[in-house]
Parts: C-alpha cells; structure tokens; sequence
C-alpha cells in the first residue's frame, strides 16, 4: 500500500452538517497542492448521522478512512485516535466543522519549509466572541501559563500542520488524564505560529464549567506547582502565627493584657477552615489522576474502521 505524502485528520461531533463539504473541499485544496493525502475522519461518538454520512465519504471519495470510537471518548481522546491511525510523512490536524478552513493546508505547507521546523500551528489573529468570551479566554491562558510553567501559545486552534517525526514523539505520551494542547508543548520541537480568522458556523461545544475542567485538569496533569503551593502557604501561616503567638505571651507578661474579641476568633477559624478543605481538595484531586493513571483502562476503544479493508482493526483498544 502507497504511503501517502499527508493525512488530513479531523474529529467529528455532531458534524452531520459539515462532513460532505469538508471532504469536498479538502480535495479541492489538495488537488491544488498536488500531494498524495488520506483523510481520516473520527468519530467521537456523535449522536446525530455523522458517522453515517462519513461512510458515504469513503465510499464516494475513495481516499476517507472512518475510524469510529465505541463511545464519546472526549475531544482530545479522538485526536490522539486520528493521529494514531495516519500513515502519511506529515500530518494536518485539523476540525471538521469548517469553523478551521481546509485551504489553511496550502499556506501551512509552504510555510514548513521556509521556516524549517516541524510544526505550523494556527493563532487566532482576533479572538472570535463577545468581551466575555475574550477575557475568560485569555484568563484561562494566563492563568495556565502561571501554574503549569508551560509556555503556552494564546487562542490556539487544532488547525496544525506536523511532520511524521513530531507525530510518533507526541504518541509516546501515554496518560490517561489528556490535555492535548499542553502536550503539543511538552513534545518540544520546532513550532511555529500562523495567524488564522476562525469562523463562528456552530455553538462550542465547551461550557464555562468544560473550561473550568480543562483548566484545572491541564494543571494538576502537568505541573505540581499547586502542591508546592499549599506547602509554602502552610509554611508562611506557621511563621506568622508563630509570630503572633509570641507577641501574645510578652504582651501578657510585660502589660498584663489580653487580646479581646470573639469575632475575630471565629472569622479566623472559618478562613482557615476553608483554606484546609480547599487544600485537601487539590491534594484529592491528584490522588485521583494518580488513581485514574494506575488503572491503565484504553485511552480510546475503536469500534469500527470502514472501509473493509482495514477492519482487521476492528475492537483495537488504544493505551
């Protein structure tokens, strides 16, 4: 079987509405390009037909490979699946709900060369979305890079370009708890950005509270600075109270005076009182990733490859 020169790798989620149009055009701009590509369409469990309508993709297009997940595995999950089952030498990640453009590929591939690195990944030029859209997002990037020491890039998109040799490094991580985009990082490399306008064609599918999830799992996943954290301010809370409790004693001794004020006392008991559950709270929260870690469950389970030939590969777990 002929290698193909590029992959063109895209999830699908309630896509039933996208799907055609995303492979019709993604033909297009490789015929312009003049490369040998596959597409390789996962779907992530979508409820709607999207899955359906793929098939017929492959069987109109002749160049579609439907991996289809035995359940909702989560975005990050499916991308690592498509990734997994691309054989080209460079890789184009990239949405499937046309909000990410599929000529981006013919920008992204003359700009691989002349840079000479191993990724071009798409930078949202101006964020899409109202003001508040804007400010969570930038917080969340803010406060990512503050906690986890990663230098994460700000409004990424999935839309990325890679070379087969990126690829197989960013396969070798094998956690369970993903946050893609950290690990695009972490897999080093050459990377470059390419600004890009995102298009609004669909509702996100990422709630405040999917944000909040991702944000928290993207840092106790990949840094331990919220531990460090407790033990400085535990530290700090000593030395101060230490502190206190030795002006109370000479005050006593040398004034005959005692501190008044019951208030004070309980508002105190209350503050520290949350502190301490919050605290346990993210201490909780990494026995859980150590818990999920050490059950090594598939990071995926693929139910079907269509078409035919590939069902070989049929029920294949992923780690």
């Amino acid at each position: 079987m002929t290698v193909p020169e590029i992959s063109i790798v895209a999830t699908m989620y309630k896509s039933q509405d996208y799907v055609v149009e995303f492979c019709e055009r993604v033909n297009a701009a490789m015929s312009l390009l003049g490369k040998s590509f596959e597409i390789i369409l996962v779907n992530d469990g979508s409820p709607d037909r999207s899955a359906e309508i793929a098939r017929e993709c492959c069987d109109r297009f002749g160049n579609v490979i439907l991996v289809d997940l035995s359940r909702n595995f989560g975005h990050h999950q499916a991308m690592m699946a498509g990734l997994r089952h691309a054989t080209g030498n460079y890789i184009f990640l990239i949405d499937s709900d046309l909000e990410e453009e599929p000529e981006w590929i013919l920008q992204f591939w003359p700009k691989l060369f002349e840079d000479n690195c191993d990724v071009i990944y798409g930078v949202q030029a101006s964020r899409r979305g109202n003001l508040m859209s804007k400010i969570s997002g930038r917080l969340y990037y803010q406060a990512t890079r503050l906690l986890t020491g990663l230098p994460m890039p700000f409004d990424l998109v999935t839309a990325r370009l890679m070379t087969r040799n990126y690829v197989d490094a960013l396969l070798q991580f094998k956690e369970r708890e993903i946050d893609i985009a950290a690990l695009w990082v972490l897999t080093g490399f050459k990377q470059q950005a390419f600004p890009v306008t995102k298009h609004d064609n669909s509702p996100t599918t990422y709630t405040l509270s999917k944000k909040i999830a991702l944000l928290i799992d993207s840092i106790t996943s990949y840094s331990n600075r919220p531990l460090l954290g407790i033990f400085y301010f535990g530290a700090i809370m000593a030395m101060v109270s230490s502190a206190f409790a030795f002006y109370l004693i000479l005050n006593r001794i040398f004034f005959n005076s005692s501190l008044e004020g019951w208030t004070s006392v309980m508002v105190s008991i209350w503050l520290i009182g949350g502190l301490i559950i919050s605290f346990i709270g993210i201490i909780g929260i990494y026995l859980a990733k150590v818990f999920s870690e050490t059950k090594q469950r598939p990071l995926m389970i693929v139910k079907e490859i269509y078409p035919g030939k590939h069902l070989s590969n049929q029920g294949k777990n992923y780690d």
